[in-house]
């Protein structure tokens, strides 16, 4: 079963922002694939079971970033 859900994260300003906060959604656990967009800072996370949004805002806070 694979599991896509879109965010939108705020702060985001170049390309460090980006392998910054896919480097952190890529160790939640379950997570297969993250997809960032920097122009509309959407943000797309695969995984393997259903996501807490919880999870995801505190990967994307430990990047240094929001999820609005």
């Amino acid at each position: 079963m694979s599991v896509t859900a879109t965010y939108t994260v705020t702060g985001m300003t170049c390309g460090h922002c980006v392998s910054s906060v896919t480097e952190e959604l890529t160790e939640v656990s379950g997570v297969t694939g993250v997809d960032v967009v920097l122009e509309t800072g959407a943000v797309t996370v695969t995984s393997d079971r259903e996501l807490g949004r919880d999870e995801v805002v505190a990967a994307v806070t430990e990047a240094g970033y929001e999820v609005s």
